[in-house]
């Protein structure tokens, strides 16, 4: 099985690179037992790899989508864009659900697959008076990634993690405003910020969550459930485009 995880675009001692955090790639290995590829952001041209994808995840990044994309306004964060990467991913999404090919989208993952469905998103979180700061503050990786706030959850998620409530990690600055067509809430934080989204009308797997289930994996059952869950939906999609050939 071969799923692919777009990278961002950075720019590192005036060169250009195209990157994403290992553990991503390492929780796709270890988790949902395939085999990560890195999809360059190089705009719509990447659609030709849906052709050999078993899966899709979207992953986190410090970068915040352009609200050009949603009708959001003026930028709220003008320095944490990354257009090449928004120019990748939406039309990948897109084209994933229609092709049934199974997507799980983390945290910046989760706001691009509810804004390439139409809907919008919250630029600053910490600006509402209702919300909680939902990022991770300073300090240590192990203390920033650590678990935060308990959220609610439902639907297929619930099912998957074989509970209505879990503690989770939180490190986001943006998070689903209006919600994306067809999409279906399945989590909330106890201030109403949406953690995670599904698509029952999908021909495919769909999971979208806000917190960080790829760091340390393994040792979080919940998270293990979320990757054992999102591998077997490409073994299946594997496993069916055989039959059909």
């Amino acid at each position: 099985m071969i799923v692919g995880i777009p990278a961002c675009a950075k720019t590192l001692a005036d060169m250009p690179f195209h990157q994403s955090p290992a553990r991503y790639a390492q929780a796709v290995l270890g988790g949902a037992g395939a085999l990560p590829v890195l999809i360059p952001p190089l705009g719509e041209a990447m659609l030709g790899l849906l052709d050999d994808l078993d899966g899709l995840l979207v992953p986190g990044s410090p970068s915040n989508v352009h609200p050009s994309h949603y009708d959001g306004g003026e930028s709220e964060t003008p320095d944490s864009h990354d257009l090449e990467r928004d120019h990748t991913t939406l039309p990948l999404i897109r084209a994933a659900i229609a092709r049934g090919i199974p997507v799980l989208a983390i945290c910046r993952g989760i706001q691009e697959l509810n804004v390439a469905l139409g809907g919008s998103l919250i630029q600053r979180v910490h600006a509402r008076e209702d919300k909680m700061d939902h990022r991770g503050g300073p300090g240590p990786h192990e203390q920033r990634y650590g678990p935060k706030h308990p959220i609610a959850v439902t639907g297929s998620l619930a099912r998957i993690l074989g509970t209505e409530s879990i503690t989770v990690n939180s490190l986001h600055g943006q998070a689903i405003d209006r919600l994306g067509d067809g999409l279906v809430v399945e989590a909330l934080a106890s201030d109403g910020t949406i953690e995670a989204v599904a698509m029952p009308s999908a021909p495919g797997w769909l999971l979208g969550v806000q917190w960080h289930p790829e760091w340390a994996f393994a040792s979080n059952p919940h998270s293990v459930a979320i990757f054992a869950a999102f591998g077997d939906a490409c073994r299946s999609r594997k496993t069916s485009n055989k039959k059909a050939a």
